[in-house]
């Protein structure tokens, strides 16, 4: 008993996820499938980190 609710509950949400439009930014989707213009900040500091192959050995 009580699977009703429930039901009816996710069935709302299903419909409402599978017919709403969201609003979808074209221009960031485009910058990120392209691959240009994003740089990531760690890159040079996991570099900068393993420089000497033989610093873990120390540590």
């Amino acid at each position: 008993m009580g699977r009703g609710r429930a039901k009816a509950k996710q069935t709302k949400v299903a419909r409402e996820l599978k017919y709403s439009t969201p609003n979808t930014d074209f221009d960031s989707l485009q910058r990120e499938l392209s691959g240009g213009d994003s740089v990531d900040p760690n890159d040079e500091i996991a570099d900068d980190r393993w420089s000497d192959e033989e610093s873990w050995r120390r540590a």
